[in-house]
């Protein structure tokens, strides 16, 4: 006995009616007379008297009634148990690493989706340098990380993620480049400079093709921007940086200033290559796969 044939048998019992139960069942009346014939020949009795007007139980069929019954409370909590298990595969806790930049809403809006599909997922953002974050996520202590280009990722799957970052300086309100509108590469070579100290940042700086066989006065490094701020509000220099970096921070006594010609670098999710993500980190890259 099929699980469709039993529910079709119930239907009839319940409605007493094969025209009813058709209508209920979404299905022809034939059809579902030959189910419900098929299931009497199979059992060798028959389960209903008939009538013009109505079908009534016969006393095999207040027997199947009570057995289908069983059956399909059976089944639809085995189903359901499955279903539960499925939900919570996807119960367990997310680690995930942040550069600060503009790709931080990106992850604030793809975690209020995933949240929202799957409230049972728990997780915690780690914000610091993307040396600290690479750190953490090859000890394990990170499930996925959010990195900023330029970054070495030969160690891991990654998917680059589409906002651009847009690279600028960062000056004083009361410097007189805080007059401009933007600044020429060119103009770097002429400015005490705050920067990061990643070596590829080092590089791709150098790789500017009008700073080449320019000096350029860097007067300090930084790895966190918030440290940064103070120091340019007090002329120690001017910080490069992204402009997604200084969103939501206090920007009344400083300026983003973009850098012409325009230089944009991208954010990059990635993820440890031959480790078996757990089922609720799998399906938060599988969102943003499916999204980007």
């Amino acid at each position: 006995m099929e699980i469709r044939v039993l529910r079709y048998f119930l239907a009839v019992a319940e409605e007493q009616s094969i025209a009813k139960a058709a209508q209920t069942l979404h299905i022809t009346q034939p059809t579902l007379s030959r189910q419900i014939k098929g299931l009497e020949e199979d059992l060798d009795t028959d389960l209903f008297t008939r009538t013009h007007r109505k079908m009534f139980l016969t006393e095999s069929g207040l027997f199947l009634k009570k057995r289908a019954e069983d059956i399909l409370y059976l089944n639809d909590k085995t189903e359901k148990e499955f279903d539960d298990r499925k939900q919570e595969l996807l119960s367990g806790h997310i680690s995930i690493g942040c550069v600060e930049a503009d790709n931080s809403d990106t992850l604030a809006l793809i975690l209020e989706e995933f949240v929202g599909e799957h409230p049972q997922v728990t997780f915690s953002i780690f914000s610091g340098t993307s040396d600290d974050i690479v750190d953490r996520l090859d000890k394990g202590l990170l499930d996925l990380a959010i990195l900023l280009e330029p970054i070495s990722t030969q160690k891991y799957h990654k998917l680059v993620l589409p906002r651009q970052e847009k690279w600028g300086l960062m000056v004083s309100s009361q410097s007189y480049l805080a007059g401009k509108e933007k600044i020429q590469i060119e103009e770097l070579s002429g400015i005490p400079l705050l920067c990061s100290p990643r070596e590829e940042i080092q590089q791709m700086i150098k790789s500017w093709d009008s700073l080449q066989n320019k000096e350029l006065n860097i007067v300090g490094t930084y790895n966190l921007i918030f440290n940064v701020f103070s120091l340019v509000e007090n002329h120690v220099g001017s910080a490069l940086t992204i402009k997604g970096a200084m969103a939501n921070k206090d920007t009344s006594k400083v300026k983003f200033l973009p850098i012409v010609p325009e230089i944009t670098t991208h954010c990059v999710l990635v993820w440890k290559k031959n480790i078996l993500l757990s089922p609720s980190a799998n399906k938060l890259v599988e969102k943003f796969v499916q999204t980007f």
